[in-house]
């Protein structure tokens, strides 16, 4: 069975502290509640940062600015979170199918 660690917030881009298993502990109650919290931020995080990327691309595509580097910044920002919520998606996706495929 893979081994399935617990999901962080993508504002570790921004360097704050990450959501672990110290500092949320999971019970059988809150657990599912606690995922979809934890899912919930993340996705949040990652529009929010698709539209600060957005916000950068316009931004210069008006001559606002000319700061190529707060645009790159911004985009690399985007893409690395969408990518990291893509991957957590795929493996939520995987977990769902082991369990459906288990017999009772």
């Amino acid at each position: 069975m893979p081994n399935i660690t617990p999901i962080s917030s993508v504002s570790d881009l921004y360097g704050t502290t990450p959501v672990t298993a110290e500092t949320t502990p999971v019970t059988g109650d809150s657990g599912f509640a606690s995922m979809l919290g934890s899912v919930m931020a993340l996705l949040k995080d990652t529009n929010s940062l698709q539209e600060i990327a957005q916000k950068e691309e316009v931004a210069f595509a008006l001559g606002e600015t000319d700061n190529t580097h707060d645009l790159m910044v911004a985009e690399q920002k985007a893409n690395i979170a969408l990518q990291y919520t893509v991957a957590i998606r795929d493996r939520v996706l995987e977990a769902y199918n082991i369990i459906m495929q288990m017999q009772i």
